[in-house]
């Protein structure tokens, strides 16, 4: 029998590299004095890391007006997919709580992170994540931190319904409604605001439109609540539909889901509803703002845009707008079914003029440029990655090869030969009708 041999194999020498290090930053509200701080903790770190000889650095990725119980927060996506990609070993940030209050969501981020040899160092508590006790202390000091939260909304929740219970304006708003300015936690009607107020319901009684009367409003250049000089048409829509401006108070119509998800939702009797009478001085009548409620109430049985987007199409969250870039909707009435850009649909032609696009047109078009016979959710997953709308009907296609391939869809041939005055003449007779059934 030989003699066995056995040889030992050194590791080979580990190379010097610099560490390369990321910073995440959060604040979690949009007010002018915590941005600042953001831009502080952002010129921290960019110091901080940039420093260091032994360090290389990569970036701070950073979120604004994002609360830390929120998964939807794009700096922090941003750098997670960063780390996938092999771009960080190493990542600092505040405390526990500007990474993640949710307890769930910190440990598994920080799971997935030691997997890919990733350490996060926690400055307040002075934690390294990928220690041998870094998960049992942070599970810990995260948990403490989401009970904190959660004990800080309950005590909110309490203050702002005593509030209401005594017919009080929660908080201490600025800008509570366009028209009223908060005063003492009473609202104090703006002169030249409530004229316009005035005159928006006045506009609308005649006939016109959300996105009519924004298109007037922004043509004037007149300011919004926000000072800018660019109406949307859901702005518009949200005076028509204010309560407020009849000098009733109507209080907590909207509330929040939860102290982590802290979604906004509309109270349609979940909640409690305050309404107290003659609180403040009135800008329009109740016989005024009753009428303009028939009118939206019957425009909107005539024409109802369902939102059907929470059901799966093969192109949902494929189809992307060429000008601003959000995503396109798909949209049905009883009269066509078809894709529109999101902004467009929530804010009107000012912010984004694109143009939608009919489902089977687009269908058609995808069809004939690949030559296949349908679009299914097989095919879509397997060749294309997203797709560009812009004008003159031109498609750009995004493979998932990393191609791109141009169409066009073809527009409707008795539309596309409207001079703009039969558009004008459609418009006439279409005002005509609103007013017919309105009255």
């Amino acid at each position: 029998m030989e003699q066995m041999i056995v040889t030992k194999i050194s590791p080979l020498p580990k190379l010097d590299r610099k560490v390369r290090v990321a910073a995440y930053a959060r604040v979690s509200t949009g007010k002018d004095a915590m941005l600042h701080s953001l831009s502080n903790q952002i010129s921290y770190y960019n110091e901080k890391i940039s420093r260091r000889d032994d360090c290389l650095f990569v970036e701070v990725y950073s979120d604004e007006a994002i609360t830390g119980t929120k998964d939807n927060r794009a700096g922090f996506n941003k750098m997670i997919e960063d780390c996938r990609k092999g771009k960080i070993d190493l990542i600092l940030t505040k405390s526990i709580s500007r990474f993640a209050r949710n307890t769930m969501t910190l440990l598994e981020t920080v799971r997935e992170l030691k997997t890919l040899n990733i350490d996060v160092y926690f400055e307040e508590q002075n934690i390294h994540s990928i220690s041998n006790e870094g998960e049992m202390v942070l599970t810990f000091l995260a948990s403490f931190a989401q009970e904190e939260a959660r004990s800080f909304s309950e005590n909110m929740k309490w203050r702002i319904k005593r509030d209401f219970e005594e017919g009080i304006i929660w908080g201490g708003q600025t800008d509570y409604c366009f028209g009223y300015r908060v005063v003492d936690k009473k609202l104090v009607v703006v002169p030249e605001e409530a004229e316009l107020v005035r005159r928006i319901f006045s506009l609308y009684l005649e006939g016109y439109g959300f996105e009519m009367i924004s298109k007037i409003l922004t043509k004037e250049k007149l300011p919004t609540q926000k000072g800018r000089e660019l109406w949307s048409k859901s702005t518009v829509r949200g005076i028509i539909g204010n309560y407020n401006y009849t000098g009733d108070l109507l209080l907590q119509k909207t509330y929040r889901e939860n102290f982590l998800t802290k979604k906004k939702k509309g109270n349609n009797g979940e909640k409690d509803k305050f309404l107290i009478e003659n609180n403040h001085e009135a800008i329009i009548s109740k016989e005024v703002f009753n009428k303009a409620t028939e009118i939206r109430m019957l425009a909107t049985k005539k024409f109802k845009i369902k939102d059907i987007s929470h059901i799966h199409y093969p192109l949902s969250s494929k189809i992307r707008c060429g000008k601003c870039g959000k995503n396109y909707l798909h949209r049905k009435t009883m009269y066509r079914e078809f894709w529109s850009c999101s902004v467009y649909q929530s804010k009107g032609k000012a912010y984004c003029s694109s143009r939608a696009v009919p489902v089977d047109k687009l269908n058609n078009a995808l069809c004939e440029t690949f030559n296949i016979s349908e679009i299914t959710s097989e095919w879509v997953k397997r060749n294309i990655d997203f797709v560009e709308v812009f004008d003159e009907n031109r498609l750009v296609v995004h493979m998932t090869d990393g191609t791109e391939k141009e169409c066009y869809w073809k527009d409707n041939p008795v539309r596309s030969k409207w001079t703009p005055e039969m558009r004008e003449q459609a418009r006439l007779r279409a005002l005509k009708q609103h007013k017919k059934d309105g009255e």
